[in-house]
């Protein structure tokens, strides 16, 4: 029982390892280039961004139907 421990252990361990080293050689930028990116991305895209500009009413499926009236 306690060898099989001690592997259980040893994988974790590994597995620990083997994540750090993953994330240590992951490249990183300053948060002030990736906010600088980040803005001029949104910038650039504010003309396209339907939240911004609105949904036409003829392309929004969630508009509210229209009521049907028989005269």
């Amino acid at each position: 029982m306690s060898n099989n421990n001690a592997s259980s252990n040893l994988v974790v361990a590994q597995r620990t390892v083997k994540q750090l080293r993953l994330e240590a050689s992951t490249r990183r930028i300053k948060v002030s280039q990736a906010a600088t990116d980040l803005k001029n991305f949104c910038m650039q895209n504010a003309s396209k961004d339907p939240l911004l500009i609105g949904v036409p009413s003829s392309d929004n499926p969630f508009r509210p139907p229209k009521s049907c009236s028989l005269f």
